[in-house]
């Protein structure tokens, strides 16, 4: 039996609600026939945008969206986007499938987006071809209350008010699709485009560096030493990729030892936030710049027959499981960890959502951030569990992942079983505290699991009453891939 025990008593930083944020991007069916169908579609909508997508969303009190990009941010023209959409122009999009973006979901409809939703715009600004007027512009034509030639197109173009945009991101992948620049270089030009990113009529904005791709270390330390003082938050981008960029294995078909190839390159999360935040620490021992992971889940090979600049992968268990052990990773980290977005929210790789024509999946990924989202704000607490090891002899894993966090006197803990085959019986305790009112609900099925058009609730959340009291411990039985959120009421 495996012992669970919940210090209550010890709390630490609070988790930020945005951990829990998401990725848009003009890629694949992202945008187009994933969020945004059009005013004239027959798909039930709120100009244009998807109405069961939208309140999918408002479900998981989604906190935060990032969008345009992403590579596509890097070539995106935001005037493109705006006024009369026939009036609008085309381009291609010749980073995801060289197929035409018309741009008819631009800022207004982002803004539009989020509104709806309940979250947070978090706009991502071109650096690697832009320039700084056109940025400065940008920021100026969403949050300017005032008279200006970007407050007036505004108006001309219907939105008399200014909106608040309280994340921007100066530049995304600079290292790479953004520019393929040296880290000296990017904090120069960083601090030169960020001075002119202002804060108009009360918005002010939490800005956002290009930060490191995984192990790239040299990037956070240049940014931190050169620019730290001109930022909010530094960005890290981290992927699962079992195999290799070629040739990455598929999203459904796969093998035992394939499931732990994959969990052992998520938890490699934990040693690159430990990493990025240590050397964040040497400049910035206050914590006043956020790590911001602005993209990171699971990449496999597309699906047969779809696209491969779509980028467009089923989601199974296994990807709840990356997903569980991801997100407890954050809170754990989260006195750094600010905010975090899965990639993508819709349709492309890791989606908390699949559509195709009016239907629409929630897919294993999407109940986690379901299970997951009374962490939101609460105070991180105290967790020890014992465990072991499972795997194959090349991909060793613990066997048990948790995360706990307190509010009020509400304990919420997400416990997360990693073997493929093996159930875990628990012993749960409270020290110092009595627990009362203990309910849960489990998301579980075999490690190939998922929903398709044909069963869109095969994998789903459901209530868990194996919970059993013995004075003060609780004892009940984890299945094999699964995950559990449980929440208790603790007095004392």
């Amino acid at each position: 039996m495996s012992k669970l025990i919940i210090n209550a008593g010890k709390k630490g930083a609070k988790i930020n609600r945005e951990i829990y944020g998401n990725f848009s991007e003009h890629l694949g069916r992202c945008i187009y026939d994933g969020i945004y169908v059009g005013e004239n579609s027959s798909i039930p909508n709120v100009r244009g945008m998807r109405t069961d997508i939208v309140q999918a969303l408002k479900h998981i009190k989604l906190p935060v969206l990032r969008w345009p990009g992403g590579c596509f941010a890097d070539e995106y023209h935001w005037k493109d986007g705006i006024g009369p959409k026939e009036k609008r122009k085309r381009m291609i999009n010749t980073h995801w499938g060289g197929v035409v973006e018309d741009n008819s979901f631009g800022t207004h409809e982002f803004l539009d987006l989020c509104d709806q939703v309940g979250c947070e715009p978090y706009g991502n600004g071109k650096l690697g071809s832009g320039t700084v007027a056109e940025m400065s512009e940008w920021v100026e034509y969403m949050t300017f209350g005032g008279v200006s030639p970007m407050s007036a197109l505004r108006k001309e173009n219907g939105r008399e008010e200014p909106w608040k945009v309280k994340y921007f991101g100066v530049g995304n992948e600079n290292w790479g699709c953004g520019g393929n620049m040296r880290p000296e270089y990017y904090a120069d030009e960083y601090r030169r485009y960020q001075t002119y990113v202002r804060n108009y009529d009360g918005n002010k904005i939490y800005k956002i560096a290009c930060g490191a791709c995984d192990f790239n270390y040299k990037w956070t330390e240049v940014l931190m030493n050169s620019a730290k003082l001109h930022m909010s938050g530094l960005s890290l981008h981290y992927y699962t990729i079992t195999r290799s960029w070629d040739k990455k294995g598929s999203a459904v078909d796969f093998t035992e030892q394939d499931y732990y190839r994959t969990l052992n390159k998520a938890l490699l999360m934990d040693e690159l936030v430990a990493n990025h935040s240590r050397i964040m620490d040497i400049h910035d021992p206050g914590k006043m710049v956020g790590l911001i992971v602005d993209e990171w889940g699971t990449w496999f090979d597309v699906e047969p027959g779809t696209n491969p600049g779509f980028l467009y992968q089923q989601n199974t268990m296994r990807d709840a499981l990356v997903a569980a052990v991801t997100l407890n990773i954050f809170n754990k980290h989260c006195a750094r960890v600010t905010m975090a977005n899965i990639a993508q929210m819709v349709n492309v790789l890791q989606a908390v959502i699949l559509t195709e024509g009016e239907k629409m999946i929630l897919t294993p990924t999407y109940h986690i951030f379901d299970l997951y989202k009374e962490h939101q704000e609460a105070d991180l607490v105290d967790s020890y569990i014992e465990t072991s090891c499972t795997g194959t002899e090349e991909s060793i894993v613990p066997d048990l992942h948790v995360s706990a966090s307190q509010k009020g006197n509400s304990v919420h803990i997400t416990l997360a079983n990693l073997c493929a085959g093996e159930s875990k019986k628990m012993e749960m305790e409270f020290p110092g505290k009595i627990a009362n009112n203990v309910s849960a609900k489990i998301l579980t099925g075999s490690i190939q699991a998922h929903n398709d058009f044909s069963n869109i609730d095969k994998v789903k959340l459901a209530d868990f009453s194996g919970i059993a009291r013995t004075g003060q411990t609780y004892e009940f039985t984890i299945p094999a891939c699964s995950v559990m959120g449980i929440t208790v009421c603790l007095q004392g």
